[in-house]
């Protein structure tokens, strides 16, 4: 029998030791400083971002520098490991710019492969938790495969990108143009960042405006084009471990509530229908695990199925989160109704999610192109 080719390795979709580790101080350090309160308790302010919680994950258990090679100041890790912090990211709703910042922006960077002059200092910068960047396209721009949105004009970087995700926080924006790609500081003249008000009040959107801004050429023509669609794949790729954080927290938050809740004497959660209802959700989320993993081991290993797998990932995790803050809230009756209460954030998460990076509806049309079937 032949041995199996790198091509044909089959996806190793279980977390080693060193993923465990890091879960564990994931968790405790957004146990301590993210709960259910703190959350609720700011994005009623006008901060949403925890800046003190942002340094701790980037910088003090190094997070913001997973995917960045050591030899620039990184931990020289990958995106496994990065799926792990995002799964922990979800289940706690953290207003973080973690999946822009850390996953996307960083991965356009290493992609341009000219880790020299501007690129290898915000390289830095980012892994070191200094600065944030984000990409200057809107959160639900198209799949990654598709054409890029284009709405700056390279000549005196002139144009209006409308709903960027954590622009608000960004010290750099990396701009997309119709001849390349640009890094400008948010506070430079001619840059506004306006605020929008989003449904998902955890990630603040914004419209960002540029007026004959300065800027740094980073890549021209072809070598933007593939950085920000290596970007785009791999933010699409990590964000179903999001997701599948997201709908672990809503089945276990839900299957607490019912076993403790009790009517006629008997735990809600003892009711056979509901019971059912649970089991369905559990199987759902298994198997978006099984399919968040499959991707962001693809994304590490750089398999030549990965945009496959991305789609794979993306068509179904989407659907997963947001049937499983649907079910949270209509299980926990009339308390998941309310403001009080967490419920709402993650289904205006999972909500907003659905449509980041391409809609479910655009992956499973790249699923049908990738495996050469006609889509309906």
């Amino acid at each position: 029998m032949t041995a199996p080719t790198e091509e044909t390795r089959a996806p190793d979709l279980l977390y080693s030791q060193a993923e465990d580790d890091l879960r564990a101080a994931v968790r405790s350090l957004l146990a301590d400083r993210c709960d259910a309160p703190a959350v609720l308790a700011r994005i009623e302010s006008d901060t949403p971002y925890d800046q003190r919680l942002w340094k701790a994950l980037a910088a003090g258990i190094g997070a913001a520098g997973l995917l960045v090679p050591e030899e620039l100041g990184g931990q020289g890790a990958g995106h496994r490991e990065a799926a792990v912090v995002l799964e922990e990211l979800g289940r706690a709703v953290a207003p973080v710019p973690y999946l822009t910042s850390a996953v996307v922006a960083t991965e356009i960077l290493l992609a341009l492969g000219a880790l020299d002059g501007p690129v290898t200092q915000l390289l830095r910068d980012l892994a070191a938790g200094r600065k944030v960047a984000v990409l200057a396209v809107p959160f639900s721009a198209p799949s990654p495969g598709a054409a890029q949105p284009a709405g700056v004009v390279a000549d005196a970087l002139e144009g209006t990108v409308t709903g960027v995700a954590d622009a608000p926080a960004a010290d750099v924006l990396l701009v997309p143009t119709t001849d390349g790609l640009y890094a400008v500081e948010t506070g430079a003249a001619g840059v506004t960042v306006e605020p929008l008000v989003p449904l998902d009040l955890t990630r603040p959107l914004a419209t960002v405006t540029l007026a004959k801004a300065p800027g740094t050429r980073l890549a021209n023509g072809a070598s933007a084009v593939f950085a920000v669609r290596r970007g785009l794949l791999a933010g699409a790729g990590l964000l179903a471990s999001e997701q599948l954080g997201l709908a672990e927290w809503c089945l276990t938050e839900t299957v607490r509530h019912t076993r403790e809740r009790h009517q006629f004497n008997r735990p809600v959660g003892s009711f056979q229908a509901l019971k059912h209802r649970m089991a369905q959700l559990w199987l759902e989320v298994v198997s978006a695990r099984a399919a968040a993993r499959n991707a962001a081991d693809a994304l590490a290993t750089g398999s030549p199925d990965t945009p496959l797998a991305v789609a794979v990932a993306q068509a179904y995790c989407a659907k997963v989160a947001v049937h499983a803050a649907e079910e949270c809230i209509q299980l926990h009756g009339g308390i998941g109704m309310t403001w009080e209460h967490p419920a709402h954030l993650y289904l205006k998460r999972a909500k907003a999610d659905s449509i980041a990076y391409g809609t479910a509806g655009h992956h499973r049309e790249a699923i049908a192109e990738l495996v050469n079937l006609p889509a309906p």
